[in-house]
């Protein structure tokens, strides 16, 4: 059953990582490419739609990672579990404190009502989204390197 749960984890937060990459890397760049309001209005929906659903995913990746940090504790690697489980409360933390205030007032925004420094909070967004980027990836390959 901890196999399962090892597996199960390590594929959910795999898949998070995989998205917020996504995001980062093909997704902004997509839309900084599009005239001004098809770019605001895309990280605008953007913003609704992974905002409603990636608490969810952030939190259940932590739960599933934490339970398998107590599951495990008697067995090797659980300090990479401990480990990645630390990086995967810090995406959360900076999520809370750094992205989400930016998201919520972004995806709000129409071209009719956002504010003249949009792209500058965008950019700022961007900025520490790739930051939490690197953190996901290192939770994620500390728990690959767990299965071993």
């Amino acid at each position: 059953m901890l196999n399962a749960l090892e597996v199960f984890t390590t594929v959910v937060v795999g898949l998070m990582v995989g998205v917020e990459f996504s995001v980062a890397f093909v997704m902004n760049r997509i839309f900084s490419a599009l005239p001004e309001d098809s770019d605001q209005l895309a990280r605008s929906h953007g913003g609704r739609m992974l905002g409603a659903l990636m608490p969810f995913w952030y939190i259940g990746s932590l739960v599933l990672a934490a339970v398998w940090a107590v599951a495990g504790w008697d067995r090797p690697g659980t300090g990479l579990v401990v480990t990645a489980a630390g990086l995967l409360i810090l995406s959360v933390v900076m999520s809370l404190l750094l992205l989400v205030p930016i998201n919520n007032r972004g995806k709000t925004w129409t071209p009719e009502n956002r504010p003249a420094d949009w792209k500058e909070q965008m950019n700022r967004w961007d900025r520490y989204h790739y930051v939490r980027v690197a953190v996901i990836v290192a939770a994620f390959t500390l728990l690959v390197a767990a299965l071993v």
